[in-house]
């Protein structure tokens, strides 16, 4: 099993050569309602004052947060690739960018109203380390509110890349595979419950939501080979994979040249007691 040690160093080496690969990846995709995953998140907590953004990347999501005026915004990231870029976004001049790690979050107790997470929680090793810590920056009534994956939605574009990405990946040798990430309770709302009750946050709260990544096919590889699982791949077997999945999309390509393309996440919210 992978310690949180080997984990953080593979996300440290991925995002320094991809630092704004999830928002370049899930930025494009909306909800049935034209919002983004990321605009779902900053309206969850629109009447936060103080918020922290764990796992913040590039710093799309506070960049939407600070479109709010007079609100304090914080965010933490593993990568320091990832925080350059965040702090090459004007909006956020006046944000305090941290380095570091959620199970250790450089910030005073009682410091947000708020916290939100995009596509980060579900990473993250050492959980209950993590709960307990983003419950000690929050001031009471506090909300966190985060994105998680949900996977798939069937006989689309997604489905059928996993399934060749799966098959890419039987008989890889250990070096080109990632550790596992994370904690699979990030994923349910029993599992959230588990890792957030013993903290003082109150039940979870839990939506899912379809996620369209439709466009031309070469839109649509772009958004879904950014996944962990091509970071160890060679560039062989990259493009073998590539040319597969131009080959499956052609058959769900409609006449007006879109590939459909969905996949789901979980919003989840629970506010601290």
């Amino acid at each position: 099993m992978a310690t949180t040690a080997s984990q953080e160093a593979f996300l440290r080496t991925f995002h320094a050569e991809h630092p704004a690969v999830t928002a370049e990846a899930f930025s494009r995709g909306r909800a049935p309602d034209g919002r983004s995953s990321y605009e779902i998140l900053r309206d969850r907590v629109a009447g936060s004052r103080h918020v922290l953004d764990v796992g913040c990347g590039d710093g799309l999501l506070l960049e939407l947060l600070a479109q709010t005026n007079g609100r304090q915004l914080a965010g933490l990231d593993l990568s320091a690739e990832s925080l350059m870029l965040a702090r090459d976004r004007l909006p956020l001049s006046g944000a305090r960018l941290e380095q570091g790690r959620a199970q250790a979050l450089p910030f005073p107790d009682d410091t947000f109203d708020a916290c939100v997470s995009h596509m980060a929680l579900m990473l993250m090793g050492e959980i209950e380390q993590v709960a307990a810590e983003v419950s000690r920056v929050l001031s009471p009534g506090g909300v966190l509110a985060c994105v998680v994956g949900g996977g798939a939605v069937g006989g689309e574009a997604y489905d059928r890349f996993l399934g060749l990405l799966l098959s890419t990946l039987e008989g890889m040798p250990s070096s080109q595979r990632i550790p596992r990430l994370g904690d699979r309770r990030t994923r349910s709302r029993d599992g959230l419950d588990e890792i957030l009750g013993p903290v003082g946050f109150a039940e979870v709260e839990w939506e899912t939501v379809p996620i369209d990544l439709s466009g031309p096919v070469q839109q649509v590889w772009a958004s879904v080979s950014g996944l962990y699982d091509l970071g160890p791949l060679d560039q062989a077997t990259v493009e073998e994979l590539r040319k597969s999945f131009f080959a499956e999309a052609r058959e769900l390509t409609t006449s007006n040249g879109r590939v459909p393309c969905a996949f789901k996440v979980h919003v989840a919210t629970a506010r601290l007691r």
